[in-house]
């Protein structure tokens, strides 16, 4: 238990918290959030009630997923304050700026028009509605964009030098736009908006399952699948461009990945490790099955590799990262999940194209259907295990090559840390449970039918009364 009385360790455990924790919420309001925008389009295209009602049906869970996201984005922005100081007080003239800018142009732009999506309906008209959802759901993404932008320039920092300990800027274009940004952002872009078909293809599903409205929520499982049929491959081919860029940026972290301790030379064929069970301390594998030259296949398309994958080996231990294992199987994890993904996406296609999901027949498919949501919650296991690849393995650097981690954590004592760390499990453990009921608490009542339509329905008239002026009611100094 020596890990106790360890700050570095603790202030690490603590950011893992917070960070694997709040990932949860995010995930669905930015890709649920295009969803509603697809839902009310559809609606005012067609005038069709039901796309009106899944419109606000959806939109309950995007509501609560919000709440909690904002209660733990905060505390997480603030530890590095808190917790990384001297990290922040390095780094602050771009990491400060850029994390400013998710504040200012993507929180408040996506806060300023959440009322209106939600409470809007009966009191703006259709065109302003359906404008404020569009712009939630810009605001919802451009946190992506530049929370991806900022992990992204940890990972490969460009656009200036480190000057006595400070950062300092000389081109803030080339530091947004440094090597990891594009795919990165490509990368949670599409994770984010597949778990969220995912997501509501289960949802879905279970209403189908129990027989419960099976002709409503078979339009929202066709819009899911129409939309997967394009995410889910190009997720797949965006997360290759991922791994080659590691191969080439971060090539510590690739051994890590591929628990690959020996260099394989350029001009060789590499074997692909399936499984294994890494040992850190042997600096070996003590057990492994491997695919013969799929090494180079999975990074070049080819079968000899280009440049050399080095193995753990060509870095010394304090300069290489750990939890070898972790973070190996994780990014194995991450994989087969999109994998089953894309392959239950196929399946659904055809099922599709052979009117399995008409809506006399959808309810037939048991089996596709207890597929749909054993896959609901596979996209934020997928999330969280690629997070761990990208920042477990980026250590023992917090930017890249240049700021250790060790160099990086705030002068406190660990008893306060381990204090916060408990607070945090604590509070944050609640707030998961309530999640879970007031979001199952919204699923198991369902859709409300009989909410007034905007433009097809007459609203009742408003019963008011005048009121009584009475004049010189004011203290006297307010006459004066």
């Amino acid at each position: 238990m020596d890990f106790l009385s360890d700050t570095l360790v603790l202030s690490r455990m603590q950011f893992a918290l917070t960070a694997i924790f709040h990932m949860l919420w995010p995930v669905l309001t930015t890709g649920m959030s295009i969803y509603l925008v697809i839902v009310e389009g559809i609606w005012l295209k067609t005038r069709n009630k039901d796309y009106y009602y899944h419109a606000r049906f959806w939109s309950k869970l995007f509501i609560l997923n919000f709440g909690i996201g904002v209660a733990t984005g905060i505390p997480m922005e603030f530890q590095f304050g808190t917790n990384w100081a001297p990290f922040s007080e390095a780094v602050g003239n771009f990491f400060g700026s850029v994390i400013g800018f998710e504040a200012s142009w993507a929180f408040m732009l996506e806060a300023a028009f959440l009322g209106i999506m939600v409470f809007g309906w009966e009191r703006v008209n259709s065109v302003i509605h359906y404008l404020s959802t569009i712009l939630v759901a810009v605001g919802s993404n451009l946190s992506t964009f530049w929370i991806l932008t900022a992990n992204s320039w940890m990972q490969t920092p460009a656009g200036g030098e480190l000057i006595d300990g400070k950062f300092v800027v000389r081109d803030y274009f080339e530091a947004i736009t440094n090597p990891f940004m594009v795919n990165s952002v490509l990368h949670m872009f599409f994770a984010t908006l597949e778990t969220s078909l995912f997501v509501i293809g289960g949802i879905s599903a279970w209403y189908i399952l129990k027989n419960r409205h099976p002709e409503f929520f078979s339009k929202s499982f066709k819009i899911v699948v129409a939309a997967a049929i394009a995410v889910a491959p190009l997720q797949l081919y965006i997360g290759h461009l991922s791994g080659e860029q590691v191969y080439h940026y971060q090539p510590a972290k690739l051994a890590a990945m591929e628990a690959q301790w020996e260099t394989i030379p350029a001009g060789q064929g590499g074997d692909w490790s399936l499984v294994a069970f890494p040992n850190e301390k042997a600096q070996k594998n003590d057990w492994e099955i491997t695919v013969p030259n799929a090494l180079g296949y999975i990074l070049e398309f080819k079968k000899e590799l280009t440049l050399p994958v080095k193995g753990l080996k060509e870095w010394q231990p304090e300069d290489r990262p750990h939890l070898v294992g972790l973070i190996y199987y994780a990014f194995r994890t991450m994989i087969a999940i999109g994998f089953f993904l894309a392959g239950l996406m196929l399946i659904s296609t055809l099922q599709w194209m052979r009117g399995k999901l008409s809506p006399e027949n959808i309810s037939q498919q048991r089996w596709l259907m207890g597929s749909w949501i054993f896959a609901a919650p596979l996209g934020y296991i997928a999330i969280e295990s690629g997070w761990i690849v990208r920042c477990v393995g980026r250590q023992p650097w917090t930017l890249y090559g240049q700021i250790r981690t060790v160099d990086s954590a705030s002068n406190l004592p660990a008893s306060n840390v381990l204090t916060s760390l408990t607070a945090f499990a604590i509070v944050y453990s609640i707030l998961f449970f309530c999640v879970l009921y007031f979001g199952s608490r919204i699923i198991r009542r369902g859709p409300r039918f009989d909410l007034p339509i905007p433009g097809l329905e007459p609203q009742p008239a408003l019963e008011t009364q005048p009121g009584e002026f009475l004049p010189a009611e004011r203290p006297v100094e307010a006459k004066q």
